[in-house]
């Protein structure tokens, strides 16, 4: 089978204007709770959802982590990356993720302070994708998180100077020892180390649909800070 032959039909829900919140970060909690089973909207999609789990249960296989997002940065340039990240908070101000600031993404947004981001949930068959400003959260925030990270994790930001060449492997887990050695209590969180809040200006709540007719409403932030909400065109 070629590439090109894969396709998937998208038949398990739709989306109506009349539906959405207000809100965009409200509606953005809506559909996570919805993709993590706190709550379901509707007899079919509860259905479908137990459905959906009770295959991975059978198959052995893992559900998908519901806080996976790829993020886009761009250089000075204009010169587009993406990786994926984990979304780690959602409040008024917008979405959290934590990273190196010494790091590719953390080097372009010091030069280029705005980002994308796409969040997609196949089992549901929905993305949302986001756009706006990126800020740098507090010290005291970002530690905040960091001290509830695993012991390992936290070892892990400091052994890796995240996009720099290392000569190994080795190196990687000798500093790790050295780390353990030295910090046998708590682990301090690294100076190069925190969060990020995108703030958004740009929200698409998207909903696969039968014969690619998808259901797609854009949020547009407006200067008096209200939201303008439309539907595209697929």
């Amino acid at each position: 089978m070629s590439i090109a032959d894969i396709r998937r039909e998208y038949a398990l829900t739709g989306l109506r204007r009349k539906d959405l919140d207000p809100d965009p970060i409200q509606q953005f909690q809506k559909w996570f709770q919805q993709a993590v089973g706190a709550r379901t909207s509707g007899r079919v999609l509860k259905l479908l959802v137990r459905m959906y789990k009770r295959v991975l249960l059978v198959t052995g296989s893992e559900p998908m982590e519901v806080n996976v997002m790829t993020l886009a940065t761009a250089d000075k340039k204009g010169i587009p990356s993406s990786r994926i990240v984990l979304l780690k908070g959602v409040d008024a101000r917008g979405f959290i993720f934590f990273t190196n600031y010494g790091s590719r993404k953390g080097q372009e947004l010091s030069e280029n302070p705005n980002a994308a981001l796409t969040v997609y949930w196949a089992d549901l068959e929905r993305q949302v994708c986001i756009a706006g400003s990126v800020i740098k959260l507090s010290q005291d925030e970002s530690n905040a998180y960091f001290q509830t990270r695993p012991r390992g994790s936290r070892f892990g930001a400091w052994v890796s100077r995240q996009s720099d060449v290392v000569p190994g492997r080795e190196s990687l887990e000798k500093e790790w020892a050295q780390l353990e050695a030295k910090y046998p209590g708590d682990v301090p969180m690294p100076p190069f180390w925190g969060g990020y809040v995108v703030v958004p200006n740009r929200v698409e709540f998207w909903q696969g649909r039968p014969n690619r007719l998808h259901d797609r409403f854009r949020y547009q932030r407006q200067p008096d800070k209200t939201w303008i909400i439309e539907r595209l065109a697929p």
